[in-house]
């Protein structure tokens, strides 16, 4: 396996973790306190890239432009995805983030890319899983509350697929003013979102090393896409990268004892087998 491959599978596994314990933290603290204070977190782990890494030769307002960009998405998936988990069941919840692969595959069709019959029927794969799996979960929790979260699952993709394609557009430019303008525009999108709230983040104890990690293993992950992006097509480096909601999907059923229906787990099959599909033919 090559080292690009490596970073992105690891990139995988710490956005997993990290998933997990945002979305099982925030059953316990208000959805704002666990962003606020890991994004603060993310955002000094960073800061010390400034001293020890010189800018690079390339075109640092792009850097800059599209690291804001993508933090606006990724605050907005961030979001979006710990409330999902919070709300709905991890097995389900997470695998339909897995979906974000297919947003640099929308970015290549609209460059030109055409559209073959693989690609096709690994979208068309994932789609059927997407509904296989949330189904059933609409139904078990009332209507409401698993629709919102479906919902909010999607809406983490989406984020997560702009942030993915934005990092590695930006460090193509300058890795660490892309992360350092993903990181710090995620954290001011939260800060202001706070103030608004008037919402005092407070945490302690067990909580709070939780937040803390959360910052660590998302900048790390983070890290390791950018890495992998420099060195490896975006579009394979991309499948890897998504395998995050694996992770998480498993520590829910490990941690939190979920179960799936035959029908919810044929579905989350079918979804990694579409996403991999899609990621593999693009």
């Amino acid at each position: 396996m090559t080292g690009f491959a490596i970073l992105a599978l690891l990139a995988s596994v710490l956005l997993g973790i990290s998933d997990f314990l945002g979305g099982t933290l925030s059953r316990r603290l208000p959805l704002l306190t666990v962003l606020l204070l890991s994004q603060a977190v993310a955002t000094l782990v960073v800061l010390p890239r400034l001293i020890w890494f010189e800018p690079s030769a390339g075109d640092i307002g792009r850097a800059v432009l599209w690291g804001v960009v993508g933090g606006a998405a990724v605050s907005a998936g961030m979001a979006a995805l710990y409330r999902a988990l919070a709300i709905g069941t991890m097995g389900v919840v997470a695998p339909i983030a897995a979906l974000s692969v297919l947003v640099p595959v929308v970015a290549g069709i609209a460059s030109g890319d055409s559209l073959g019959p693989v690609l096709i029927a690994g979208m068309a794969v994932a789609v059927v899983g997407t509904v296989l799996a949330s189904g059933p979960e609409v139904r078990r929790r009332g209507g409401g509350g698993g629709v919102l979260s479906i919902l909010l699952a999607l809406l983490a993709a989406a984020g997560f697929g702009v942030s993915n394609l934005t990092l590695a557009w930006g460090s193509a430019h300058d890795m660490t003013m892309t992360l350092l303008g993903n990181s710090v525009t995620a954290f001011v999108i939260y800060l202001v979102a706070g103030l608004v709230t008037r919402t005092v983040p407070r945490a302690s104890g067990w909580p709070l090393v939780g937040i803390v990690a959360i910052g660590v293993l998302g900048f790390s992950a983070n890290l390791c896409f950018a890495l992998a992006s420099r060195s490896g097509l975006l579009s394979v480096v991309a499948v890897f990268a998504s395998l995050f909601p694996a992770v998480t999907a498993l520590l829910g059923w490990w941690v939190h004892k979920e179960r799936l229906s035959a029908l919810q787990a044929m579905g989350v099959l079918l979804v990694f087998a579409g996403v991999g599909v899609v990621a593999g033919s693009s």
